[in-house]
């Protein structure tokens, strides 16, 4: 058994999403940002049938989101599309973009190529600044829209090709 640390979950963003899909341009998520875990929030039904005691429980589906904790890096591509966001208080279609998050601890379908998943995003800002004589940080929520594409990642070049 390997533990995987969590620099092998690579979560990279389209910083110029105007485009459209396949012209994507991914910046990875990294520089500043101090947490970033994957919350799948799993919608349930929960019922107790008339002839049982105990509720049997299932699993509808996901709401995924990934809330970020970051230190403002000006220069930094991610950091300058989200305060780009933020500043336009960007909404509904504006807010969105794509991920694609890279599973970096599986084995490579080739070098610096790995299994991933793009994934359609709404971005919302929660809080921008902190305290004095500290590093303003910006805190944001990367909500999953939909279903993901599953396929894979071309670390060298930045690329998502589907499945």
């Amino acid at each position: 058994m390997t533990k995987i640390k969590r620099s092998q979950i690579k979560t990279f963003m389209d910083v110029v999403p105007a485009g459209g899909l396949g012209s994507e341009t991914y910046a990875l998520i990294s520089d500043g940002v101090t947490t970033g875990k994957i919350n799948m929030n799993p919608k349930t039904t929960e019922e107790t049938y008339i002839g049982e005691d105990n509720a049997t429980k299932t699993v509808d589906g996901y709401a995924p989101e990934m809330p970020i904790e970051a230190t403002a890096v000006v220069g930094d591509d991610v950091f300058d599309f989200v305060d780009g966001l933020r500043i336009a208080r960007a909404t509904l279609g504006d807010a969105e973009t794509t991920i694609v998050n890279v599973w970096a601890y599986e084995t490579a379908v080739s070098p610096g190529v790995y299994p991933a998943e793009q994934q359609t995003v709404s971005i919302s800002i929660e809080d921008f600044g902190g305290d004095g004589g500290t590093a303003a940080k910006i805190n944001y929520t990367i909500n999953y829209v939909g279903d993901p594409i599953v396929g894979t990642f071309d670390t060298a070049d930045s690329s998502f090709t589907a499945d």
